[in-house]
């Protein structure tokens, strides 16, 4: 007898147990229903997880480039202009708005001078002035607001939707790719371009989570300039392209019949369409990474170093139809600035600066930026007190650091359908709070989601008895942001 006739325990129980109930229930259901099911439990050939699908109704923004400021950049020194704080500089803030439940001093006027720009009159401060050349593109919301003054949860409600570390819900890339698809087979859906390692909560941050695993997003560690060690095993260079795909078919058939035998296993998936993937990556990941292929006008507009690379990358990749794409900055060394606000802040501004710049610039000309949405932002905001290291250590123009403020801070987005040149919301006078039209991170994601063509309230995925979304139980598309 052939040992492959017998089950395993499991098996036994898996078929009998529920294979019953699954014939009674195919015989109330029609043939539309029926298939739906057996392709649900791996009983019918799937279909790629990663082909174009269509949205709910006619999208405004087809791919996104989420460049993620991470640590919490200050909006009162970046673009949201407070001139009372500079009134107010080592001076007690009036009033009850600004007790917190940490421990800061005295109002710290910005160190930073802020300039109108453009035709719209955007207040950019000159920490900025590359990405400034494109103030009537930009849609700066100053009103936003998130849940805790913490990192690993405002990364997780940022990225994730859910503000908490243990959640299980998939992040917005994946949540994008797998309501859209790809435009590129031969290219992750989903890529990160994170230097360095990888931030805090490490790669939860770009996780599929219960999505299939074809949406998680595919981390390259974009310090290193050599494709082959950008990507790594990117190219074989023993075993002609031929003979791996008679190699792949081989291995790919063997997974098929095991996972026949597992009712659709989840993790089995995953690994098929990652060596598929894989393979296919060969063809193409070479030219997309490969920034030198560019000329060199366009490699001087960026900006050869680290963060311009990226913005190239993220330019050559959206280029190619890959759906979204997002940017790390400041994983390794963030925009925490807890002291030292000037030097720390300039130098990271020094860093991303030209390069976002150079990624608006090129969009527009290419015609990329109509559809692609741009956003920019970290998981909160900073106080616009200053951080006291030790109590009393701080005085009239001191210039130390500031403390997380998850009750109000700044975005911007740019192309992908939202209005440019427009400023939507508004902080108190010193910049802590959100006032005028207050905008949670769940209102953000359903605006993106709406960008995109979706319904974000249908967008949804079964697991574990309920109907998961990326806004959860909350968010309403922000009307006022959108051209």
């Amino acid at each position: 007898m052939n040992p492959q006739d017998f089950f395993t325990r499991r098996e036994l129980l898996g078929r009998v147990g529920m294979g019953m109930g699954t014939l009674g229930l195919g015989a109330l259901l029609g043939p539309e229903a029926r298939a739906a099911v057996s392709a649900s439990t791996g009983l019918a050939e799937r279909l790629n997880p990663l082909s174009i699908r269509q949205p709910h109704y006619r999208a405004r923004a087809k791919r996104v480039i989420h460049i993620f400021a991470n640590g919490g950049p200050s909006q009162v020194d970046t673009f949201d202009y407070k001139p009372m704080l500079e009134k107010y500089d080592g001076k007690e803030l009036p009033g009850e708005k600004l007790r917190t439940e940490r421990k800061t001093g005295t109002a710290m006027g910005s160190p930073f001078t802020f300039r109108q720009h453009g035709e719209s009159g955007q207040w950019i401060s000159d920490l900025f002035p590359h990405v400034a050349e494109s103030a009537d593109e930009l849609c700066v919301i100053n009103s936003m607001h998130a849940n805790v003054p913490n990192h690993e949860p405002s990364l997780m409600l940022m990225n994730c939707g859910a503000p908490r570390t243990n959640s299980v819900t998939p992040s917005m890339g994946a949540w994008i790719t797998y309501g859209l698809g790809t435009e590129n087979e031969n290219l992750p859906g989903f890529v990160a371009l994170c230097p360095g390692g990888v931030p805090i909560v490490e790669t939860q941050n770009w996780r599929s989570a219960f999505l299939p695993g074809a949406y998680q997003g595919t981390h390259i560690d974009t310090k290193n300039t050599e494709i082959e060690k950008l990507i790594a095993n990117i190219e074989n260079k023993k075993t002609p392209r031929a003979v791996q795909r008679q190699q792949l078919d081989l291995v790919q058939a063997l997974n098929r019949r095991h996972q026949a035998e597992r009712a659709g296993d989840p993790n089995l998936e995953a690994r098929i369409q990652s060596y598929e993937l894989a393979y296919r990556m060969q063809i193409e990941a070479t030219d997309a990474f490969d920034v030198t292929r560019e000329p060199a006008s366009v490699r001087q507009m960026y900006g050869d170093d680290l963060q311009g690379r990226q913005m190239l990358i993220a330019r050559r990749l959206v280029e190619r139809g890959v759906r979204f794409v997002q940017v790390w900055h400041g994983a390794g060394q963030p925009w925490d600035s807890h002291e030292h606000i000037e030097k720390n802040h300039g130098r990271l501004a020094r860093e991303a600066d030209r390069g976002i710049g150079a990624l608006l610039k090129d969009l527009k000309m290419r015609g990329l930026l109509e559809d692609t949405l741009v956003i920019w932002g970290g998981e909160f905001g900073r106080t616009p007190t200053v951080e006291l290291p030790t109590p009393g250590a701080n005085g009239p123009g001191t210039k130390l650091g500031r403390d997380h403020n998850h009750h109000g801070f700044s975005m911007w987005l740019a192309g992908g359908g939202v209005k440019g040149g427009h400023r939507h919301g508004t902080t108190d006078e010193f910049g802590f709070k959100a006032e005028e039209n207050p905008v949670h991170i769940h209102d953000l994601h359903a605006t993106i989601m709406h960008l995109l063509g979706f319904d974000h309230e249908h967008l949804t995925y079964r697991y574990a008895g309920r109907d998961y979304r990326l806004t959860d139980l909350a968010g309403e598309v922000v009307r006022g942001i959108v051209a």
